[in-house]
């Protein structure tokens, strides 16, 4: 059987990209920001032809309640 080369390849070293997802991990986001970030979520993984709008995508996330469970 002939030899096969591996698909997948260690992806190139990215120094800019490491830097800012290093950063990101220090970041803390607001409920502000979190409440957006779940309408989006919500609106934008909405099947085509749904009834669902922006606005009742946050609807719903006003009225989800969201507890995490941070590690120490």
């Amino acid at each position: 059987m002939a030899e096969r080369k591996s698909a997948l390849k260690r992806a190139p070293e990215r120094p800019a990209l490491r830097a800012l997802l290093d950063h990101a991990k220090t970041v803390e986001l607001t409920e502000e920001q979190l409440l957006d970030q779940r309408i989006s979520f919500v609106y934008g993984n909405a099947p085509k032809g749904s009834r669902i709008t922006r606005e009742s995508a946050e609807k719903a996330a006003h009225s989800l309640r969201v507890s995490v469970r941070r590690e120490a």
